[in-house]
């Protein structure tokens, strides 16, 4: 969320065992704007697990395993070598360079702070990720309807969370980030509407609406969670644990195999491509059946102004046009 929020590490940092690097690196990372990149530059320098096992080891654990001090220790050679193992485990280049990216920035920040003298992670060069594969089509209404069918019917413990998780992706503008990063408080009403209260990338608090299905799914997720207090997380895991960027997707990819998708289209369903996709004004009205598919797609700027002025604001369009007049008949009144 906002950089007003604590970092996702601070529990370590306010622990009274807390070693002095830990204290650095948490430090550093309150610096960082991001929720979704703290916790991964965390897990990348290694004072949080990772969420996966990984052949591809932190940055501290590498130190430990080279018996070298990560702050005063390190020199340039060390670095290049760590990235070589990054190479040579199959990491990807986009894990690979924000590995590289996290201890770049750390010591960067170390130099600034004067606790030493040089990076000895600059000029490091970072693998280039290859070409983006192009993003999957936005959903047709058919396939939204289909998604949401498919939350709702899914087997497990989880199925109220998934549904309203996935109610809550379709039917708002909200990011990925804005509700993993949600806390139950954020939930209210304005102007008698429901809303969820979002922090935006730059620390402005939003609330965006949130439609009819959108709610009564939320609700009912909620009244399985008993004795739930205002600051916890608003989508969690059984053991009150956020959301993972990565777990969401993943449930996002599984549900677009259940609700038949396309099998290119649905191994690359994200939250981005949720986001293309215009869906609130057709499934707030209720309709049981979709549209048909002939009809054009909607687009999100016509989401947020459906019926937008027909005139330019503060323009007069009132105004009665004068009839064109012949020559002789000027200042006299049109027939």
């Amino acid at each position: 969320m906002g950089s007003s929020q604590p970092p996702g590490p601070a529990p370590v940092a306010a622990a009274v065992d807390a070693d002095p690097v830990t204290l650095l690196i948490t430090a550093w990372l309150s610096t960082r704007r991001s929720e979704n990149t703290r916790n991964a530059y965390a897990r990348d320098i290694g004072i949080t697990p990772q969420q996966r096992s990984s052949r591809a080891p932190s940055w501290l654990a590498w130190c430990q395993q080279q018996q070298v001090h990560p702050v005063t220790g390190v020199t340039a050679l060390h670095v290049a070598r760590y990235a070589r193992q990054l190479d040579s485990t199959g990491l990807s280049p986009a894990s690979a360079a924000r590995k590289l990216a996290a201890i770049s920035s750390w010591y960067a920040w170390l130099v600034r702070r004067a606790h030493i003298t040089a990076s000895p992670a600059a000029g490091i060069t970072r693998p280039r990720p290859g070409p983006h594969a192009p993003p999957a089509p936005a959903l047709t209404q058919d396939q939204a309807l289909a998604l949401i069918h498919a939350a709702d019917t899914e087997p497990g413990p989880q199925r109220a969370r998934t549904a309203a998780l996935t109610a809550v992706l379709l039917l708002t503008t909200a990011r990925l980030s804005e509700v993993t990063g949600a806390d139950v408080a954020d939930l209210g009403t304005s102007d008698g509407r429901r809303v969820l209260r979002v922090t935006r990338g730059n620390g402005r608090r939003q609330d965006l609406p949130l439609p009819g299905p959108a709610a009564t799914r939320i609700d009912a997720y909620l009244a399985s969670r008993a004795g739930l207090a205002g600051d916890q997380a608003l989508f969690a895991t059984r053991t009150g644990r956020r959301l993972f960027a990565a777990d969401v997707r993943q449930t996002l990819r599984r549900l677009a195999i259940r609700a038949g998708l396309p099998a290119d289209q649905a191994r690359h369903l994200g939250p981005r491509t949720i986001r293309q996709s215009f869906t609130t004004p057709y499934l707030q009205t209720g309709q049981a059946q979709p549209r048909r598919p002939t009809q054009p797609q909607l687009h999100l700027d016509q989401a947020r102004d459906p019926d937008p002025p027909r005139w330019p604001r503060g323009r007069p369009h009132c105004r009665a046009r004068r009839a064109p007049t012949r020559h002789g008949d000027r200042g006299k009144p049109h027939p």
